[in-house]
Parts: structure tokens; sequence; C-alpha cells
């Protein structure tokens, strides 16, 4: 697919500060200017203040500029406004209000990791010692930015701008919410039908359980 990845979020809060001290404890890493990094994908959270916490922008890695020119031509017919540079592409959520920004970016490969040994009822992984967990001498980071869950106020608008438009894939739709991807993964938006416009929550890859 033309889209490979959910980059990167800015999210609004009120309170900038505690939040940030809150995705430090979290295990994302400061990077100056509200960026918060993870361990494979990089600078992935920003923060920024608004009178209310929701969804101000996010980022979508695409391969190369002609993928930029065919997610234009589909939004102009569904007559949205664009903003266009040499490797950016820029388009406003209409419901919500969101600034989604694709960006030709090079795909994401992370190293492989061992998977923790567990054990469970039929099955021995880890005989004669203590879970990998309480050995573990560094703080667990998250990997990479997984998902977003965004309540809408008007379902079939939204899903038209990030399906129809932007280019994601859908992966599973019930009666009130949509699963959409821009990966490989099952989903990276999750739209849900809501009384209000909201970001609901985020969710971000680690390794195990633990």
């Amino acid at each position: 697919m033309a889209l490979h990845m959910l980059a990167s979020i800015v999210v609004g809060v009120p309170n900038v500060e505690e939040t940030g001290a809150y995705y430090t404890e979290f295990g994302l890493t400061p990077t100056g200017g509200g960026w918060y990094a993870t361990a494979d994908g990089g600078n992935q959270l920003r923060l920024v203040e608004t009178p209310f916490r929701r969804l101000v922008a996010c980022t979508v890695g695409v391969d190369d500029p002609d993928d930029l020119n065919r997610v234009e031509a589909r939004l102009r017919r569904l007559e949205m406004v664009t903003r266009r540079g040499a490797d950016r592409l820029t388009a406003i959520d209409p419901v919500g209000g969101v600034e989604v920004n694709l960006e030709v970016r090079p795909r994401l490969v992370q190293p492989a990791v061992e998977p923790t040994r567990y054990n469970w009822p039929g099955r021995i992984d880890r005989p004669g010692t203590r879970a990998e967990v309480l050995r573990r001498p560094d703080r667990v980071r998250p990997r990479k930015l997984g998902h977003i869950v965004l309540g809408t106020t008007d379902f079939d608008a939204s899903k038209r701008f990030f399906v129809d438009g932007i280019g994601f894939k859908v992966s599973d739709v019930l009666r009130t919410s949509a699963f959409t991807r821009c990966s490989t993964d099952h989903h990276n938006l999750l739209l849900v039908r809501a009384p209000v416009d909201f970001l609901q929550h985020t969710s971000w890859q680690v390794d195990d359980v633990d």
C-alpha cells in the first residue's frame, strides 16, 4: 500500500507539563519542542497547549511524491481543500478539524525481538527460572505508536475522508465503528460514532504483556 505508517501525532492538552511528565514516566523520551520519542519510531508524539484534550494533527508516511499525487486527486474529487509541498500534503478532517499530513518517509524497519518466554497450562517455555520481567535492568520503552481512536459526530463523513480520501484501508467494520489501517498493523485509526468529536485513546507497541 502507498501509506506505510502512522508516523506521529500532535495532541493538545490544557496541562502540557503535567501530561509530559506522564508520558516520560510511561517510557517515551523527551527530545525538546514538546516532542517525545519511541525506541524505534523516533519523535512520534508532540504535546501542545489547547483548552481541552484533542488530536490536533497526525502524520502518515508515504513512499514517494506519486503517492501524494494520488491522494491529492482523491481529495479533490471529494471537494476537499489541500495544501501541497514537494514531499508533503496537508488536508483537514472536515468533522473533527484534525490536520492530516502525508509525508514522503522511509519505511520503518524494526529490529527483531526474541519472544518473551512464558509458562502456561500444557506448555513450559521457562523451566526452573523466574519471569524475565523480574530481572530486567532497564525501563520499558514503547517501540512505536500503534493506533489512535477518534470519536466522530459524523461517522460517514469521517470514514469517507480517511478511507476514500487519505487512503486508509478498512480492516473491520462494526455497527458503530470502523477499524482502518495505514500500515501492515490490523488498525492504526479506529473511528467510533460519538455524541462529540474527541480523541478517545492512543495505543503504543511494547515487547510483551509485562
